[in-house]
């Protein structure tokens, strides 16, 4: 539990907020509202920024926009599950806008949900034109790369958002790992961020939603086992570096389209995510296409635990060594646009965490 009620300077601020398959998106357009900007060239830059000096994705250094983080995802006005984005100027006027991710613990790389839910947002406010009928590219800047939301519209609406990620790359293969449950074997991919895959099984556990407690504690002991491996060390540097995510899944019967999993990822320091995982599912597509086991035609059917869906499917065009280009498609709906405010009496300031 944190108990850190530090107070924001800043007292107000303005969120539209999204779902995308059942996982919360916190979206803030700091060109609106007074809040304070970020210093950098760049989206990678600015994350930079935020982080420090001395600190890392799970651990910022403090200041005035990490205190509108803390504000938006502590409760009372958050939880420990929130996520968001801080939307920020692209890198060149070959994007419509950028993004800094953020979470309870700090910073992200990547975030697919994210990215779909902000090209419904880009659209649905206005900010990318679109017609009543068709798709509509929405590009979008992120701290790993130029990143592209497609969405699809229909009789005025928003019925869907295909994600185009950054090249997915396997890293590694069967990589021992020493857990409470026995040492386990867990592949290693990069799409955006560094994800850890392993079957549930493998550890005695199942995908489902009484298992949550072991599957977080699980994937906690694998990214910290992990900290510092070679095939988590990113060639640009360590701000791509280091276990974003511990996707563990489990198998279930094929559709006529290709192969279908159901998966819990566990992200940066304990957290769940309550859809597929946008990014983590370019990840798993990495995989299956290098095992063989997707074809070129084949949609991979990507199930969470809370029985949403996204699918994805390798787009051959753009594989080859550095990678191969993913497409993860699924909803992204709007819950509501708020005001948060932060009363001058209020002793807890910016939250708490549970």
């Amino acid at each position: 539990m944190s108990t850190r009620h530090a107070r924001p300077a800043v007292t107000a601020v303005r969120t539209a907020d999204y779902h995308t398959a059942g996982e919360p998106f916190r979206i803030v357009d700091l060109a609106v509202g007074g809040l304070p900007p970020v210093a950098g060239d760049t989206v990678a830059e600015r994350r930079a920024t935020l982080l420090g000096p001395a600190g890392d994705g799970t651990s910022p250094r403090p200041g005035p926009l990490d205190d509108v983080r803390r504000l938006l995802v502590q409760e009372p006005r958050g939880h420990a599950g929130m996520y968001g984005g801080f939307v920020v100027p692209p890198d060149d006027d070959g994007a419509h806008l950028g993004v800094l991710f953020w979470h309870k613990d700090g910073y992200s790389t990547a975030c697919g949900h994210g990215t779909m839910a902000l090209g419904a947002w880009a659209v649905d406010s206005g900010r990318v034109a679109a017609r009543a009928d068709g798709d509509v590219q929405v590009r979008i800047d992120v701290p790993s790369g130029r990143v592209t939301a497609t969405v699809h519209r229909t009789t005025g609406r928003t019925t869907g958002v295909t994600f185009r990620n950054v090249p997915a790359v396997v890293t590694a293969r069967k990589v021992p790992v020493a857990t409470g449950a026995g040492t386990v074997e867990v592949d290693i991919a990069y799409a955006g961020a560094c994800y850890v895959s392993l079957p549930a099984s493998a550890l005695g556990l199942s995908v489902e939603r009484a298992a949550l407690p072991e599957l977080v504690r699980a994937g906690r002991e694998i990214r910290a086992a992990l900290a510092g491996h070679p095939a988590t060390l990113h060639p640009d540097g360590p701000g791509l570096s280091g276990v974003y995510g511990v996707i563990l899944y489990e198998e279930l019967p094929d559709t006529p389209s290709g192969p279908r999993q159901r998966n819990v990822t566990v992200f940066a320091d304990g957290q769940i995510d309550r859809s597929p995982c946008g990014s983590g599912t370019s990840a798993r597509i990495g995989l299956l296409a290098d095992e063989g086991r997707l074809a070129a035609d084949a949609v991979l059917t990507h199930e969470s635990v809370v029985g949403t869906v996204f699918t994805g499917r390798a787009v051959r065009a753009g594989s080859g060594p550095d990678g191969l280009v993913t497409d993860v498609t699924g909803t992204a709906h709007r819950t509501g646009e708020h005001l948060f405010t932060l009363d001058p009496d209020d002793g807890l300031g910016a939250g708490f965490l549970l």
